[in-house]
């Protein structure tokens, strides 16, 4: 079987964790991870998603967190900030640096994104090909008003910075348009046996992957199961502060009004958990067979669970 994953950060690499259990060892699984959370800082380029997936899978992660390496010390971070140099805001440990230092070095050199993903991953033997959703610069912007004066931030300064603290009146991918997908997404997308996507958030990790041209069709016309697995259980983001942008783009925060907005042009099936269980007859009537099943990714076992669920439900929308 292959299988192709659209993945955000935490929430799609801790899934990616339990369908690599709940398949058998070998399975082709490509990982089609989202970029537009991507940030210079300090003169490197940081992929913060990707590396999620990388360090997750190849047992680097800090479990506690779900983001940034284990065991991290923070040493470079604490002597830029002794000369003043930020973001302080932003928490790039010792052993993070490398990888960055690394990833910069050789796209100066004039590698692409994607094969800087390969060579790192090399190291960290993540048991799934990781490809970023495209080589070109994309950043996904936040628009606010502060202070009564409406201006454009970094997602990234969005959700860490501010801590979504305040309403997102539009969420921008700056670059999506022009961008193209990196070699091999359509190549995955085209010979897939089922296309899943994992509880990410819907507009800044599976929205932003789904905004490069190219790639929303491929998944469309691939003639192959799409299931995707619910982000909101009992009317609220399962991790995170999703609810700010699913607002910013007139999206309410339940699990049937995400499915309908990724509608079903695009997706085939729909889990849900069984608290939300009363939205299964209104996402079918959408024409997106669903189903109601426990959703959250208490541990490894129970996301094994929740992946083959979507792949059971997968085998029954092909027929």
């Amino acid at each position: 079987m292959r299988i192709v994953v659209l993945a955000g950060g935490i929430g799609g690499a801790r899934f990616l964790r339990g369908l690599q259990r709940a398949v058998p060892e070998g399975t082709d699984i490509t990982v089609i991870g989202n970029t537009g959370d991507d940030i210079h800082l300090f003169g490197l380029k940081v992929c913060p998603d990707l590396d999620t997936v990388m360090y997750t899978l190849g047992g680097g992660i800090n479990e506690e967190q779900g983001w940034g390496r284990s065991e991290e010390s923070f040493r470079v971070k604490e002597e830029l900030a002794a000369y003043g140099v930020g973001p302080e805001w932003f928490g790039l440990g010792d052993r993070d640096f490398a990888t960055h230092i690394v990833r910069t070095q050789m796209l100066d050199a004039g590698y692409p994104l994607s094969a800087v993903t390969e060579a790192l991953c090399e190291r960290w033997q993540p048991g799934v090909r990781l490809i970023p959703m495209s080589d070109d610069r994309v950043e996904t912007h936040v628009a606010v008003e502060v202070d009564g004066e409406r201006k454009a931030v970094h997602f990234q300064e969005y959700w860490v910075r501010m801590r979504a603290s305040v309403p997102a009146l539009a969420v921008v991918p700056v670059g999506a348009e022009q961008s193209k997908p990196a070699p091999g997404v359509l190549e995955a997308i085209a010979r897939a046996d089922v296309v899943l996507f994992p509880p990410s958030n819907p507009v800044v990790s599976i929205g932003t992957i789904l905004a490069v041209p190219g790639v929303r069709e491929a998944i469309a016309e691939a003639g192959v199961p799409v299931v995707g697995l619910s982000p909101i259980v009992g009317d609220a983001p399962v991790r995170g502060m999703a609810d700010k942008v699913l607002a910013a783009v007139g999206v309410e925060s339940t699990a049937a009004a995400v499915a309908e907005h990724y509608g079903a042009g695009l997706l085939d099936g729909w889990l849900v958990d069984t608290v939300d269980a009363a939205s299964v007859e209104r996402i079918e009537a959408e024409g997106i067979r669903c189903r109601a099943v426990p959703l959250l990714m208490t541990d490894l076992d129970a996301t094994a669970r929740m992946a083959r669920e979507a792949l059971d439900l997968a085998e029954e929308v092909r027929v």
